[in-house]
């Protein structure tokens, strides 16, 4: 019995060391994260909108700007886009040489339109991530911008496996406001 004890003792002792661990390293993420959006949304030439949701609010700044007209949550649109985030610095390059001297991608595109042999994607404004639909509904037929989502207006704490976005990430996207269809 005092085995038994013993050995349920241990594997407690285990599931509760390794679980504080996790919990830490998805804090460190989730306060990087928050902090390289904090940072880029009190950039000069961003600009931020705040979700009709109430959850939080995007930052974006304007690379090209249209004159067509905006669409409304339940349009489908047209275009182009590319999603990213920082794997493992904000701080640091898309590329940079640590200190053994190997060169370590930081910038993963998770999705884009250009990887698809630039055919537009299509979807309604509401069928995107919450971030993404506020900066769609904001945005005029022919704009492109470079929008920033924190984690609570993208894929939240539990993230995205299906495209490797772990929980907590802010996202970058450059999006292309072709058509309203």
């Amino acid at each position: 019995m005092k085995i038994k004890l013993l050995l349920l003792f241990t594997l407690t002792a285990l599931v509760f060391a390794s679980c504080s661990k996790d919990d830490e390293t998805d804090t460190q993420w989730e306060e990087a994260n928050e902090a390289a959006f904090n940072k880029i949304s009190t950039t000069s030439g961003y600009k931020k909108i705040e979700s009709q949701s109430k959850n939080g609010s995007i930052a974006y700044r304007v690379i090209k700007s249209g004159n067509g007209k905006t669409p409304i949550y339940t349009d489908k649109v047209k275009v182009f886009y590319e999603g990213w985030y920082k794997r493992y610095d904000w701080n640091k390059d898309d590329i940079y040489t640590n200190e053994n001297g190997i060169k370590i991608k930081n910038k993963f595109i998770f999705d884009s339109t250009s990887n698809r042999a630039d055919v537009p994607a299509e979807f309604r404004v509401s069928g995107v991530v919450d971030g993404f639909t506020t900066a769609l509904q904001h945005m005029k037929v022919g704009d492109k911008w470079e929008v920033w989502i924190p984690w609570r207006l993208g894929y939240g704490p539990n993230g995205n496996s299906q495209a490797s976005i772990p929980g907590f990430t802010t996202l970058v996207f450059e999006i292309e406001l072709l058509e309203i269809l």
